[in-house]
């Protein structure tokens, strides 16, 4: 791991060049939110590097909410996304498992990862509802992205992690090493400072292993009281960086169409008989705290939930997990 650094707007010129190749997505900010936009050279001055966080979260580059599977694939263009936090990041680790393991690969999402070139982005602020360091998770990257990136001014650092990461930068002709640790101090202060926000404001809140404790442990009484304000929309589940259900629906011609599901759909359970064991509103609601909390790491190694706070953010009942948790203990 090394760092490079180059002007803003040669930074800018170079993934002009690289449009030639690459699709390239940027964080843009407006009025309203921040989230991923096609790179557009006249809009560079839109683009916002190292804010939290893009409201579409990483995995739906990787998992389109509708795609048919048995059709003719065109060749995969070679795409950058930048800007990523580093609570996707994590939370890329846990679809990983999945759709990458050896005896059930997924070849739409493999495919998709080995073409694309993650640029993540550290977090030198928080939103209202981030909560990533009560789960272990850092607000800055130091792994599994292929760059990370540091605005500071007039000039870009770029922190280069992967094989893929190395390739790239040979394509940044401007780009030149750091060999000036001072350089870099203002993103050790800066990380420090977004830290002892972010312990600040989830003071209290329990980290990932008691959080599946005492949800295992919870009385029906929670899941009546929180689930009374759910509207069974999905936006929680499908707002989700590492919830990835789906339904495989057959069409005419032997066709088959994958589309986004969510356990919190009415339905989600019910089989061709009739059955469904979760009819009920209050478990709909509890599957999906043990679904994350207590199954998910029964199975798997990475987190099933990195503290991007989007559900919080996305819930029309104004439901807060972490309000339910801080009551549970």
């Amino acid at each position: 791991m090394y760092y490079i650094s180059i002007k803003k707007e040669d930074w800018h010129r170079s993934l002009e060049k690289l449009l030639t190749s690459h699709d390239i997505f940027v964080p843009v900010k407006d009025e309203y939110s921040l989230d991923y936009e096609p790179f557009r050279l006249n809009q560079a001055d839109h683009i916002a590097y190292n804010l939290p966080k893009p409201a579409t979260p990483l995995k739906n580059f990787f998992l389109p909410v509708r795609e048919n599977v048995t059709s003719a694939r065109d060749k995969v263009r070679p795409r950058i996304i930048i800007g990523v936090p580093n609570c996707d990041i994590e939370a890329l680790g846990l679809l990983d498992e999945i759709y990458l393991d050896e005896a059930f690969a997924d070849p739409f999402y493999r495919n998709r990862r080995k073409s694309t070139i993650l640029i993540s982005s550290d977090c030198f602020s928080v939103n209202e509802h981030c909560h990533c360091t009560s789960y272990g998770v850092k607000p800055y990257t130091t792994d599994h992205a292929d760059m990370v990136l540091l605005s500071d001014g007039d000039e870009i650092f770029l922190r280069v992690i992967s094989g893929k990461g190395e390739e790239l930068v040979r394509q940044l002709s401007s780009a030149s090493g750091v060999s000036d640790p001072v350089r870099l101090r203002f993103a050790d202060e800066r990380h420090r400072e977004t830290e002892a926000l972010l312990a600040e404001r989830n003071r209290g809140l329990p980290d990932y292993t008691t959080t599946g404790e005492i949800v295992r442990k919870a009385n029906d009484h929670i899941w009546v009281k929180y689930a009374s304000k759910c509207v069974s929309c999905g936006a929680c589940t499908t707002i989700c960086p590492t919830c990835s259900c789906f339904l495989l629906i057959d069409k005419p011609d032997f066709e088959k169409v994958k589309q986004t599901d969510a356990c919190q759909y009415p339905g989600f359970q019910r089989v061709a008989g009739g059955e469904d064991a979760l009819f009920e509103l209050r478990h709909r609601f509890r599957n999906r705290y043990m679904c994350k909390y207590v199954w998910r790491p029964q199975k798997f190694k990475s987190l099933a939930c990195t503290g991007c706070g989007r559900c919080i953010e996305a819930c029309i009942g104004k439901i807060s997990k972490n309000e339910l948790f801080m009551e549970l203990i």
